[in-house]
């Protein structure tokens, strides 16, 4: 059997250190794959004004599996102000690449799977109503519809003509803007469609019956935000009833929801938003299971089997020049399990996640964060473990 062709795009910042170390781990669990590196990110932006080149879609286009590092994103002027001479004043607009592969390549479905690891001195702790400490177990897994909302990239300042006539159909609109002068208003869009949002309804009852999650929860603002927010809840309605009736349906408000995360975050399974939303909320369960050093997540296209496998976190360039880089490499080490999930490589990538889930209980192999350190260049001075140091741990379980 041939090897397979994994692109890997290590991005910006921190990207590079997180990614080699991460195949590192694959070639030690017995992956055998080729690599082909795509250009993406702040440089190519500033040197070719353009942050996802057309070579690096053709890549993917061809070899369908990415494994993606980290990236860099700045406000429009600042970006601007970073172009190459040659480039200026030529209408380029910065956009994140990341968004650009998920439209592309409509890697609508997003799944950022959040999970306690026992012995990690950044879990979560509570008081008890006996005074005592609790630990809660969180297992909690967020779909999170990735290529409309307000991500979807409809939007404009000073909006056009016939937008603002579009605008002012609406009553609301000119009771409370229809007296702002047109150039001072900027909008932004939050899109939802009936066949992108059934998709990933059915993706996140699939997953829940797949894996035994009691429930699947909705996280939105439908008592607010009435027509997005509201299809979205009747729609999972309709499907629990139809084909999941033994899986509990809930729905929370996304403000609702961020409060109660530290109140019982182990009675969540399963949950499902929109784009923003889900952004925020696995954010926030990222922080039970010890922040985004741990924060993994895949997006993919079922129909094209193309998916882009990345840790969460950004590319935290004052990192990344550091003589010795310090950062956490497990989100990006456990993104690479979730690709081996996909490609059907399941029993490898539990060995591999059976190895850092030994690393952490054992605790003798800490990174900054985990040592609750400032992240600072001198922390493996003090005792805190590599990069390289963490993957080595984990190479040596497996």
């Amino acid at each position: 059997m041939s090897k397979r062709t994994i692109v890997t795009l290590p991005g910006d910042g921190i990207g590079r250190a997180v990614l080699d170390e991460t195949l590192r781990v694959l070639e030690a669990a017995g992956f055998e794959a080729d690599y082909i590196e795509g250009d993406i990110g702040w440089e190519f932006w500033k040197k070719e004004g353009n942050p996802l080149p057309e070579r690096t879609i053709k890549l993917i286009e061809e070899h369908k599996i990415a494994l993606f590092g980290a990236i860099t994103s700045k406000p429009k002027d600042a970006a601007a102000e970073e172009l190459d001479e040659s480039l200026r004043d030529k209408g380029l607009v910065y956009s994140s690449p990341i968004v650009g592969l998920r439209q592309h390549f409509n890697l609508d479905i997003c799944m950022r799977p959040c999970h306690t690891y026992k012995g990690n001195p950044l879990n979560f702790i509570r008081r008890g109503a006996d005074g005592g400490v609790e630990e809660p177990e969180v297992d909690v897994v967020i779909f999170r519809q990735n290529t409309e909302g307000l991500y979807g990239g409809v939007e404009w300042s000073n909006p056009p003509e016939k937008v603002y006539e579009a605008l002012m159909t609406h009553p609301k609109f000119v009771k409370n803007f229809g007296k702002t002068p047109k150039e001072e208003i900027s909008v932004s869009t939050r899109i939802f469609t009936k066949k992108a949002t059934e998709r990933i309804l059915r993706a996140a009852f699939n997953h829940a019956k797949e894996y035994g999650y009691k429930s699947v929860t909705v996280c939105e603002k439908p008592n607010v935000i009435r027509e997005t927010s509201g299809m979205m809840y009747k729609m999972a309605q309709e499907i629990q009833k139809a084909g999941f009736p033994e899986i509990e349906l809930w729905n929370t408000n996304i403000d609702a929801q961020m409060m109660w995360l530290t109140k019982n975050p182990e009675d969540y399974g399963v949950i499902v938003a929109g784009n923003m939303f889900g952004d925020i909320v696995s954010d926030g369960f990222a922080g039970l299971i010890g922040g985004l050093g741990f924060a993994c997540s895949a997006q993919f296209n079922p129909d094209s089997g193309i998916g882009v496998f990345e840790p969460t976190h950004g590319s935290a360039p004052k990192y990344a020049d550091y003589p010795v880089s310090i950062v956490n490499p497990i989100a990006m080490i456990e993104s690479a399990c979730m690709m081996l999930d996909f490609i059907d490589e399941k029993p490898m990538a539990a060995k591999i996640r059976k190895a850092v889930a030994e690393v952490i209980a054992e605790g003798k192999v800490r990174t900054y964060d985990m040592m609750k350190m400032r992240g600072t260049p001198d922390v493996v001075k003090k005792g805190a473990a590599s990069t390289k140091d963490m993957a080595d741990a984990i190479i040596s379980k497996l």
